[in-house]
Parts: C-alpha cells; structure tokens; sequence
C-alpha cells in the first residue's frame, strides 16, 4: 500500500463539477493498494498517517501531529504505475478493484478522512503548504 501525503491549507473533490468533499487544513491522502495488500496493512498506513508530525510548531519546526486538522484520501491506483518499459503506463502493481476498494474504505474509516468516490473520475483541487509531500509505504 503506498501514500503520497500532501500537507495542505485546503483541498476539494469534484465529480463532474459537483463537489463531493472539501477539507480546510489537513492533509491529503493519495492511496494505491496493491494485490498483496490486506487489513493489516490499510490499519498501520492510516495509523501512520495520523501520527505524522508534519504541521508547524511554535518554533516553525515539523513537529505536531495531526490534532483537530482533517484529512482527504482519494484513491489512486496510478501510484503502482510501471513506466519502466516504455511510455504508456502498466498498472499491473496496483490491486483490482474488487481488492482495493474494501481497503480503501477501511484507511478511510480508520483515518477519519473524508473521501472522493472510489473508481471515479475526480478533479482534486489543493493548496500545498509548504510544500510539504511524503510517500509513505506499508
């Protein structure tokens, strides 16, 4: 399971121009699952994501958590992406959907992150803060 985390001052989710999610600070969870992957995983990359001290102390340093700031998860299967024989992607690192979605849902759940629609063509709109991107791995 991978995470590309984005530390954001805002971000939305549209669906044909209709939004489905919105957040003000937070992050913003791009999440693939792979055909490996299972509950165990879905469970530890959420508690991860949660405990990651990304967000600004007094001192201007990295170092508190998560607290009262929402998250956004979108899925994302392109992160399994292989482009290492060719220009046209292989997507055949990312797990099938009939597998990826109930793991999906469970990072959400456990998260408490709002989400967009499995499956669907989405416009992801954020303001990065920082910049600030991790990718995170199970």
């Amino acid at each position: 399971m991978r995470a590309l985390v984005q530390r954001v001052s805002r971000a939305e989710v549209a669906i044909d121009g209709r939004p489905v999610a919105s957040i003000s600070s937070g992050l913003v969870v791009l999440l693939g699952v792979a055909p490996g992957d299972g509950p165990e995983e879905a469970d530890r990359l959420a508690d991860r994501v949660r405990a990651l001290r990304v967000f600004d102390d007094e001192q201007g340093r990295m170092n508190e958590a998560l607290e009262d700031r929402e998250i956004l998860c979108v899925s994302q299967f392109t992160l399994y992406a292989d482009t290492r024989k060719g220009n046209r992607p292989s997507f055949v690192g990312a797990a099938p959907p009939e597998v990826a979605e109930p793991l999906y849902e469970r990072f959400c759940e456990r998260a408490g992150a709002q989400r967009g629609e499995f499956g669907a063509r989405m416009a992801v709109e954020l303001v990065n803060d920082g910049p600030v991107t991790l990718l995170l791995e199970s």
